[in-house]
């Protein structure tokens, strides 16, 4: 049968004719270049195998399968595939279709990809880290290596023009078959408290679609929780509903893509978007969201979260509507929603976990790879970190031990468990795998205790397969006699405990208890973590977190083990810090010997420090409290703001030497608000500094009395009270740094009467109505016609 991609076949094999040639081929969903692109090449490569890169396993193979049936072969003769645990090739075998992760580990062993005369990117568009990488090594290997080998990059809704620049390729582009597919929205935006996606809302918008069209359906949900909740609701809609999604049995995963005798709703991840076609559907029903990886470098922890999808993941999924015929696309999102969804979906380098990313580079040995769009460098450094952590990286070269766990198909983390844990195989593959048990709530003990259950065959399975893996050379942990018991577990040893292993992967998340009652740890990486109060682990003093939910204040653990302090001690390093500093919550010096797990304190004594280092700490308390101030002390300020000189909270509370000597017996909160400063403030500024400031701002006003009278310099100026006959006889008006005085004249009783800065102005002015109104009011009191002239006195007259 002839397919639209046919037509372009003939452009794509003359981009890649000569040794080296390149291409870009944009074909969209259903064109058939899956299939028909590799089988094309066979015939017009030299000897060499083609090696094609699909993002998930069935896709692989489901599209070996369908190539070699294409050839009227078995799957392992011209045809054949591989990915992670099983692999179906033989010597005639020349076209291999891999999961992508494969290809790197495939250049670490032989960069020069000896066999290989050609490389198949497909689905590219969907962006994975190891479809990046991978297209990154090889592109550094061509040019070092291989000249000859060629490149194809296979997309449906990729923009073609940056890769096409990256790799220096011509692109082809060919138009697609799809039926025509009519798309319905929403007609009504959804509810206060109404989300998007809801699995009822879902089933009950699947149950119309049933009921308006023929056809099988394909409903689109972001994962295997959502999918089961629609499933329960879709119960007796007259149509089989069967479950697609990763961690499915390849048989079930087989069944749900197979064609039917009658009615089908397929519900599935985005697994269904690209590469399958599944038989018989007609109608689409889109939740309109997606679930993505994303990790968070400050707190070391990565999440699903579940968002929007893209506009071209949803073009893609409208799309399977229309494969096989005519169909319609039902979308729980109004029109107007649509313009706010993302164009395309973030490149998975740009939001993952990097640590098998940086290990792989540090492996090729260079960081400069020409990437499509380059890994942030502050998340790759945090990568980093951890390997340095686990002894993979020294500096960034990287060690013996870090190759051997970049030989393993695992996480780092993981990788570096198996190798320093004997019998750690079965934790390994329960980590890596989807986890079968996840009714048996945090406790991965219980899933141990399980092991020959049914459910746990695919973890067995990979178990035995890493347990072969495992360098035999492997140097074991070193674990306290007698502190971990015998388990039970089938293949597992004595020491070190479950517990223990898996601190060997997760040493940033040990947790050590907080008091109260509530389930809270504190993580050696720094970052608290809860769980449930019912959970088995809940009362536990010390557990290692494996999986947590890095959202929030706190994270919430999924997946734990208990373990014990002898043995954290005995398989970890602990720091022994001598730290003197100011308890906030307890508003006093503490001063104290710690033996550290990171931020967790193992345990806790008291330590003499020195005086220097208890100064210091009160002083971080006087920075928490603020400074103390008396009235003198706030005078001295305000005089230095006033001479220009920096005795701001800001200047003082910033460099603490100048408080220091005066800090050698204060250790509490009620030390620091009770302690005097002006001492410290005054031999901050000097004796010099003192005279100056006493010239340029003095502390008060000497009246014709001799009496001194305070400056407030707290003002816009500086300014005195004083009573109005303590100032008879001044011809000139007070000054203070060339500057008149804002001066308040008061009455006998001490209340203002006028203020000024103009003295002489006043008498001969407004002086003459004071007089006239403060004489019948103050009568006992000299009130002279010529105040200028007059005697001061703070007296009354005297009795006649």
């Amino acid at each position: 049968m002839d397919l639209p991609v046919d037509a372009a076949i003939p452009h794509v094999l003359a981009a890649l004719a000569p040794e080296g040639g390149r291409c870009v081929l944009q074909a969209p969903p259903g064109a058939g270049k899956t299939t028909r692109v590799p089988l094309a090449l066979l015939g017009t490569l030299p000897e060499g195998r083609i090696l094609m890169l699909e993002p998930r396993r069935l896709a692989v193979r489901a599209a070996a399968a369908r190539m070699a049936e294409t050839l009227g072969e078995e799957v392992g003769r011209t045809v054949g595939y591989g990915m992670r645990g099983e692999r179906k090739v033989s010597c005639a075998t020349r076209i291999e279709v891999v999961t992508e992760g494969l290809l790197t580990r495939h250049l670490q062993s032989d960069p020069a990809l000896e066999d290989v005369a050609c490389l198949v990117f497909d689905e590219f568009h969907e962006r994975s880290l190891d479809a990046d990488l991978g297209l990154a090594l090889a592109l550094e290997a061509a040019g070092a290596l291989r000249p000859d080998l060629r490149l194809l990059v296979m997309s449906a809704t990729l923009d073609a023009e940056p890769v096409a620049a990256l790799i220096g390729a011509r692109t082809v582009t060919s138009e697609g078959r799809a039926f025509p597919v009519e798309t319905r929205y929403r007609t009504h935006p959804r509810r206060t408290g109404e989300r998007r996606g809801d699995p009822r809302a879902i089933a009950a918008l699947t149950r119309e679609a049933l009921a308006e069209e023929r056809g099988s359906a394909l409903v689109f949900l972001p994962g295997e929780r959502e999918i089961r909740a629609c499933a329960a609701a879709l119960e007796g809609c007259g149509a089989e509903v069967m479950p697609l999604y990763g961690a499915m049995p390849l048989a079930a995963q087989r069944r749900a893509v197979a064609p039917a005798k009658g009615r089908k709703v397929v519900l599935a991840t985005s697994i269904a978007e690209t590469s399958l076609t599944i038989e018989g559907v007609r109608v689409v029903v889109d939740a309109g969201l997606a679930r993505r990886a994303r990790f968070d470098p400050g707190t070391g922890m990565g999440r699903l979260v579940t968002e929007a999808a893209s506009r071209a993941e949803a073009d893609q999924r409208r799309g399977r509507a229309g494969r096989t015929g005519p169909g319609v696309c039902f979308r729980d999102w109004t029109r107007a929603e649509e313009g706010a969804m993302p164009p395309f979906a973030p490149p998975e380098i740009a939001t993952a976990d990097l640590a098998a990313l940086a290990l792989t580079l540090a492996e090729w040995g260079s960081d400069a790879l020409p990437f499509l769009d380059p890994p942030d460098e502050g998340r790759l450094e945090a990568a980093r970190d951890l390997l340095r952590a686990l002894g993979a990286l020294n500096g960034r070269s990287v060690t013996p031990h870090g190759r051997a766990m970049a030989a393993l198909p695992l996480h780092p983390r993981l990788a570096h468990m198996l190798i320093r844990a004997p019998g750690s195989a079965h934790l390994a593959a329960l980590l890596s795998e989807r986890d079968p048990l996840r009714e048996a709530g945090v406790d991965l003990e219980v899933r141990l205790r399980r092991w020959g259950d049914p459910a746990m065959a695919p973890v067995r399975r990979e178990a035995k397969r890493l347990e072969r893996l495992r360098p035999a050379a492997a140097p074991p942990p070193l674990v306290p006699d007698g502190d971990a018991s015998p388990s039970g577990h089938p293949g597992r040893p004595s020491a070190p405990s479950s517990g223990g292993a898996l601190s060997l992967a997760f040493p940033d998340r040990i947790g050590l208890r907080r008091k109260g009652d509530e389930a809270r740890w504190l993580l050696s990486g720094g970052r608290g973590a809860t769980m449930r109060g019912d959970e088995a682990l809940a009362g536990e003093r010390m557990i290692v977190a494996a999986d947590l939910d890095g959202a929030g204040r706190e994270a919430r653990v999924r997946r734990a083990m208990t373990v014990s302090e002898a043995e954290v001690r005995a398989l970890h390093p602990v720091a022994v810090v001598r730290l003197c500093e100011w308890d906030r919550r307890a508003g006093r010096v503490v001063a104290a010997e710690r033996e550290m797990l990171g931020a967790v304190v193992l345990a806790e004594r008291g330590w003499d420090a020195p005086p220097d280092a208890l100064a210091r700490a009160a002083f971080e308390g006087v920075r928490a409290l603020g400074l103390p101030g008396t009235k003198a002390v706030r005078l001295l300020r305000a005089r230095a703001a006033a001479a220009g000189r920096d005795l701001s909270d800001e200047a003082l509370l910033a460099d603490p030497e100048w408080l220091l000597p005066w800090l050698g017996e204060v250790r509490d909160a009620g030390a620091i608000r009770a302690l005097d400063i002006r001492p410290a403030l005054e031999a901050r500024l000097g004796w010099e500094g003192m005279r100056a400031l006493d010239a340029a701002a003095p502390p008060a006003f000497a009246t014709p009395l001799g009496r001194k009278v305070p400056i407030d310099y707290g003002g816009e100026v500086p300014g005195i009270e004083v009573r109005l006959q303590e100032l008879f006889g001044v011809a000139e008006h007070p000054r203070v740094g060339g500057a008149p005085l804002r001066v308040t004249l008061l009455s006998p009783a001490g209340r203002p009467l006028q203020v000024t800065t103009d003295l002489p102005g006043f008498w001969a002015g407004e002086y003459a109505e004071v007089r006239k109104e403060m004489r019948g009011r103050y009568p006992k009191h000299p009130w002279p016609e010529d105040p200028a002239g007059a005697e001061p006195t703070v007296r009354a007259k005297r009795r006649g």
